[in-house]
């Protein structure tokens, strides 16, 4: 890493910290700051390299959205999430590549698919994160979830196939089809075995530290390996990720916390990195425009943004409620949908980071060694899509939400939903516990060890509920439960602990490895507490 690099990586976490620390969306404000950052003559002009974010960043960002998805709620909802990252990318490849050819004199049709394919996917990385941090329902994250890691390896392909049309390699329907069926079978394919493979190999390691360095290797190999085949490096990675993710809940505890950890920074840095280098792209946009017509900008601009708005309405508005109306079965197998998060889902097609890859990633010449056609215009109208669209819907979904009355908080019902599995798990605990001792000799200490589980057992359950007590509006916060008190007077013992063994550490008495050791037990204590 040249240092270069190293500035805006060091610069887009500090932004990001100041934004958390505020409250505010830390991917508007990461672009926002690019753009202003970008406007100073004196700083050095950063050009985005397609291989660093497609080989670099993208991958390890596929593979954390990948391991947090639901492949139940995915299967699910499989229809839809394949109308979205199928269907949707390609109707939105050929709208806006008609509407561009029409407005900008310079494209060949081909190369107005090429700009077409470019800004059809919405991307994982803004979605993902622009949703989480405006509230967005989990159905309608779900959906985004799906649609996101799986549109890319659609517009990918298809941008390869119109790509080479452009620069002069002989192409037809026939050999775009073969390209885009090789694509998804070997991108599948390597992602399923390499996934079965990371499975076996991490249940038979027992050291978390190399589990998880596993892990962070697993989505750069995924990738190379599907690409190397020539089939979708996004596939694989998420094929892959999901099948880790699905099997990582017989993990061991430790690697899972580990993990979690390390996914969770490993994604704000990459993130951080990501939102920056969009807005600091705009002096390589502007400097490649000369002699371009001002108003034919601004007439493509606007035509084509406002295109890929329109279509991604009508397609979601249209399959949405099509198939109710056209199927009987569809109605009594599915409930109706909720026209406000119809509405949200239509509006939350947020481009990122890949848009801008694939657009610097258009060559200059084509094989004849003429200029690539447009090919000035075709960055800048990916930048306006790009910056346009993480700045409308970024800024404006959390005022849709809160219009349509879109219900944003999932925790009331994730609480009701955990108590009522609590109580089931700790029906069975106890169970369980009893059948062990009425076939063990019993004994003075088994009998204090069962009495002392089946009250932890009971402060689980209790805990569980105390949960719900949050979300009563008319709750009395000095009507104390005993779960809470426990947690309350627990927590304030832990502080006394830590307390006490620092000190211990500062007087000389242990040294820091037992220190960090000791801790380590309290913190997962204190885990646990505030995770009740």
């Amino acid at each position: 890493m040249n240092a270069a690099l190293l500035g805006p990586l060091v610069a887009a976490v500090l932004v990001t910290a100041i934004a958390r620390h505020l409250r505010l969306s830390a991917p508007l404000v990461l672009v926002i700051t690019g753009l202003l950052v970008g406007l100073i003559p004196e700083i050095p002009e950063i050009v985005l390299r397609p291989e660093l974010v497609l080989f670099v960043i993208l991958p390890p960002l596929l593979w954390s959205a990948g391991l947090e998805s639901s492949v139940i709620s995915m299967r699910r909802t499989k229809s839809s999430i394949a109308l979205l990252a199928v269907g949707l990318p390609l109707a939105t490849t050929v709208a806006v590549g008609v509407v561009a050819y029409y407005t900008v004199p310079e494209f060949t049709l081909a190369a107005a698919l090429t700009l077409g394919a470019i800004v059809a996917p919405p991307d994982a990385v803004s979605a993902l994160a622009v949703g989480r941090r405006v509230g967005l329902p989990r159905p309608i994250m779900t959906l985004l979830a799906g649609e996101s890691l799986l549109n890319d390896a659609t517009a990918l392909t298809v941008y390869k196939v119109s790509l080479a049309a452009t620069i002069g390699v002989a192409t037809g329907w026939g050999v775009g089809l073969l390209t885009f069926a090789l694509a998804a079978v070997g991108g599948i394919a390597v992602g399923v075995a390499f996934g079965a493979v990371i499975v076996v190999i991490r249940a038979r390691l027992t050291d978390p530290v190399v589990e998880s360095a596993v892990g962070l290797l697993a989505p750069f190999v995924i990738y190379l390996a599907a690409e190397e085949i020539r089939g979708s490096g996004v596939l694989a990675v998420v094929v892959a990720a999901l099948i880790l993710g699905q099997r990582s809940t017989s993990a061991h505890y430790a690697t899972r916390l580990q993990d979690q950890a390390v996914w969770r920074a490993a994604q704000l840095v990459l993130e951080s990195l990501a939102f920056l280098l969009i807005g600091l792209q705009l002096p390589a946009v502007v400097q490649n425009l000369h002699g371009v017509r001002f108003s034919t900008l601004i007439v493509a601009s606007l035509a084509v943004f406002g295109t890929l708005l329109a279509v991604r309405a009508v397609w979601v508005v249209t399959f949405a409620y099509a198939p109710r109306m056209l199927s009987k079965k569809v109605r009594q197998r599915e409930p109706a949908p909720i026209p406000g998060q119809v509405f949200v889902l239509a509006w939350a097609g947020m481009r990122g980071v890949v848009s801008l890859a694939a657009a610097f990633g258009v060559p200059l010449t084509t094989l004849s060694g003429a200029p690539f056609p447009g090919r000035p215009q075709l960055v800048f109208l990916t930048f306006v899509v790009v910056v346009g669209t993480l700045l409308l819907h970024g800024l404006t979904l959390p005022w849709v939400i809160r219009r349509l009355g879109v219900p944003t908080d999932q925790d009331h019902a994730d609480a009701i939903a955990a108590a009522a599995a609590q109580d089931k798990a700790a029906l069975a605990a106890a169970q369980r516990l009893d059948e062990v001792l009425a076939s063990t000799e019993p004994s003075p200490a088994s009998e204090r060890a069962a009495d002392a589980l089946r009250g932890l057992n009971t402060r689980r359950r209790n805990a569980a509920r105390e949960r719900l007590r949050r979300f009563d509006p008319d709750h009395d916060d000095s009507d104390e439960t005993a779960a809470a008190a426990f947690r309350r007077l627990r927590l304030e013992m832990l502080a006394a602990e830590r307390a006490a063994l620092i000190r211990e550490r500062d007087l000389g008495r242990i040294d820091d490895q037992v220190l960090r050791k000791v801790l380590h037990r309290l913190d997962l204590e204190e885990a646990q507490l505030n995770l009740d």
